[in-house]
């Protein structure tokens, strides 16, 4: 049982008091508090005595601000009012309506009562029900019934005629026939197998009929390369009927799990049958290309190869062209065919292998496998552009010793052929007048570095089956060539660079094609990693490998770094003007130039998210220091002259906000890298030495920043302290020099460069 606690109204009157208590003690301590804190403002405000003057302006102030508040106060309290008055209402609905519902609940609670003996009474009315239904089942199937043996043999002639939708019509009909009566024995209580066996044996000739169908359609299908080109209806009508079976399997199924009745013959599984009819044909039309034998014509493999291709080439476009129309969706049928033919050759091919290669021969199958199966000849030919990534490797590459440097001549002439035509490729692409893709995560970049790396992979692969010092020669012949396909890179990138700045309308996606190329060059690195996380192998090689290594890694990086920059340039070509009115007469009552520049890069920065994530950190590193360097540029330049204090206060002011603005904003974009060393604090500590009015913390604020950042430089100072205006350029340049001499002879720990060793 739950305590109750009995609270007395002494207690009660007690708890009171004490909290009026301390409400008495808090709105006494806070109006101590607003005294104190009404003085201090007064003094402040009545530091000279010109103030004097305006102090019925502030007690006019006051009083507004205290009737503004007093109105807010009256408004709050009115809403909560209101507020309370509406959950009142609510709460009694509430309650109304819990009483309808709790009556409502008994009503049924009541009703449920009578069901056990109304469930009683109506026993036989489901038994009468049963018996009804198997009368109407009866009814159903007596014209089948009576019909069974004509039905039989009009079945088997509609068979030799190739009418196989009337046959499986027919079919269906004596099959639902024979499954209802047994399913109706099946549901009867005290079932008789006399009469099972008795209806299986009156309809066994119908199991006879599904074989016989069951053939007819695997014949059907065995000729299916050949039938769709002249007769591609009866291959629909044969996967028509292979369809209706495998809905029937799924029913039988369905039912079995709920009444436990499975009728004869079910499941048939006639689509795994025509799977494995179809595996059956290709593999016999595989090994009917080996035509000739070694001691037939020399050139035997060759041509065995060259059959085999325009085999596989021929039946795919078939497949393609017109398989697809004739089977549904879902058998997936291209990729099934495919994986049907790549299976069937793998096999084929490791027998002949295993029967033993001679001379050529080796180079003739690596050649295949490796360059003609997977390439434009057959898998990517146009017409099927088939992704072999998925399907795996047709063999395990195999070669012998003696074909080591051959194969290695052969690789370095198609490593330059394929890069050449990348690169062309590539080129095509950056001036067709179409943007990029992206991919599932939205980054551009093309197929290029994956083409290449594959390429190297694939011959590794091989050269790693045939000896560790072959992959070692075909690893540095990989790594060279890539080096040289990263400099061809970089040319072909200026060249698309100056020819874009000379005309900017001719090539409307640069900036994509610039991010796509970004990312290209850091996509070429993570592929060399993991190139020789693959293939190197410690101890084994030598300096001259490791020195190859990092040329490639350097090419691509300094050409990442060098990109960006170029997609840089071009959002702050359009900023130029912006940059021009920084620190001028039309900066100060403005502040459009720094908005501007917001609002551009932002529109570039939406262009930017294509990139992955290191190269948008890099870019976005980079671009808060051209807007930092640009800013402070600006600011050294004097192109305004300050001569008051309040101006250059005034405008020391501007710059800190506008500082940070720009720092939110490249916070907002990006705040791992931005809240990280921003640049923008330096124009910070520029602007506290325009604002000092006090020499002596002038002089503080300089020697603070030239400790701070030790690579500022002897005119950034003096042109620093000529924007001023009150100070003379030679006592500038006396004081710096005085302030950089006594910051030499001071000893401090290496503090990396800073953004003024980037401004001249």
């Amino acid at each position: 049982m739950p305590r109750r606690y009995d609270i007395q109204p002494c207690t009660i009157l007690w708890y009171n008091r004490k909290e009026i208590n301390c409400v008495e003690m808090d709105v006494e301590q806070l109006e101590a508090e607003a005294k104190a804190t009404a003085a201090k403002h007064v003094i402040n405000m009545l530091q000279r005595p010109g103030q004097l003057e305006k102090v019925e302006q502030y007690k006019r102030r006051v009083s507004r601000k205290k009737a503004s508040v007093e109105a807010m106060l009256k408004s709050a309290m009115q809403s909560q009012l209101d507020g309370v008055r509406v959950g009142l209402n609510q709460l009694q609905i509430a309650l109304h309506e819990i009483g309808e519902i709790k009556q409502n609940l008994k009503w049924i609670e009541e009703s449920f009562a009578a069901v056990p003996g109304l469930y009683a009474k109506l026993q036989d009315v489901r038994d009468e029900n049963m018996r009804h239904s198997q009368y109407v089942t009866a009814m159903e199937n007596l014209k089948h019934i009576f019909t069974v043996p004509e039905s039989v043999e009009k079945t088997k002639q509609w068979i030799s005629e190739g009418k196989l939708l009337h046959t499986h019509q027919s079919l269906t009909d004596l099959e639902n026939s024979r499954d209802d009566l047994l399913y109706e024995l099946h549901k009867l209580p005290n079932q008789a197998p006399a009469d099972k066996v008795m209806l299986k044996a009156y309809f066994e000739d119908v199991e006879v009929l599904s074989q016989l169908l069951e053939k007819q359609l695997r014949l059907v299908l065995s000729r299916t390369l050949n039938t769709v080109r002249k007769e591609p209806t009866v291959i629909v009508t044969a996967l028509r009927i292979i369809e209706r079976e495998e809905k029937a399997d799924g029913f039988a199924l369905q039912r079995q799990k709920q009444s436990g009745f499975l009728p004869p013959g079910r499941p048939k599984k006639w689509r795994e049958k025509a799977m494995e009819v179809l595996e059956k044909a290709v593999a016999q039309r595989i090994e009917g290309t080996q035509v000739d034998e070694r001691n037939d014509n020399k050139m035997w493999l060759v041509r065995y190869l060259e059959l085999t291709r325009q085999l596989i080439l021929e039946d795919l476009r078939v497949v393609k062209t017109l398989c697809v129309p004739c089977f549904p969706p879902h058998y997936d049928i291209v990729n099934k065919f495919v994986h049907m033919y790549h299976t069937a050759l793998s096999h084929h091919l490791q027998e002949v292998i295993q029967n033993g290669l001679e001379g050529n021969e080796y180079v003739s199958i690596l050649s295949w496998i490796m360059n003609t199966y997977t390439g434009p000849e057959l898998m990517q030919h146009p017409e099927l552009n088939i992704d072999t990534s998925s399907i795996g490797p047709l063999l395990n590459n195999a070669v012998i010793d003696s074909l080591q440097q051959q194969y290695l001549k052969n690789m370095e002439t198609n490593y330059m052929e394929w890069m050449q035509k990348t690169l062309e490729t590539e080129k095509l692409d950056w001036g067709n007048g179409t943007a990029p893709e992206g991919d599932d995560q939205g980054f551009f970049h093309t197929s290029a570095p994956v083409i290449i790396f594959q390429m190297i992979d694939q011959n590794l692969q091989v050269t790693r089956t045939i000896s560790q010092d072959l992959t070692f020669k075909a690893l540095l012949l990989s790594m060279d060539q890539v080096t040289q396909y990263g400099k061809m890179y970089r040319d072909a990138i200026i060249e698309f660079k100056i020819r874009h700045f000379e005309d900017r309308s001719k090539v409307p996606y640069f900036t994509h094609y610039m991010i796509t190329i970004v990312n290209n060059c850091l996509q070429f690195v993570e592929l060399a990693q993991l190139m020789k996380q693959h293939y190197w192998r410690p101890g084994l090689h030598d300096n001259e490998a490791g020195t190859k290594f990092e040329a490639l890694l350097n090419a691509f990086q300094q050409l990442r770094d060098e990109a960006a920059q170029f997609l840089l340039e071009e959002a702050f070509l359009d900023l130029e003007p912006q940059f021009q009115d920084l620190i001028t007469s039309k900066w100060v009552m403005s502040s459009i130039p720094v908005d501007t520049i917001c609002v551009t890069l932002e529109d570039y920065f939406q262009d930017y998210i294509h990139l992955r994530v290191r190269n948008f950190d890099y870019v976005i590193s980079e671009a808060q220091n051209w807007v930092a360097k640009r800013y402070i540029s600006a600011l050294l330049q004097k192109k305004i002259t300050f001569k008051t204090y309040e101006e250059r206060r005034d405008a020391a002011v501007k710059i800190m906000a506008e500082a940070e603005q720009v720092k939110e904003f490249f916070v907002r974009l990006a705040p791992k890298v931005a809240k990280f060393d921003s640049p923008f604090e330096i124009i910070n500590t520029l602007a506290e030495v325009l604002k000092s009015e006090d020499p002596e913390i002038l002089s503080l604020d300089l020697h603070g920043l030239v400790d701070k950042y030790p690579d500022v430089t002897q005119d950034h100072l003096v042109h620093l302290l000529s924007l001023r205006g009150d100070i003379s350029r030679s006592e500038a340049r006396e004081k710096v020099a005085y302030i950089l001499q006594t910051n030499k002879t001071r000893k401090r720990p290496t503090i990396p460069k800073s953004i003024f060793s980037l401004i001249s």
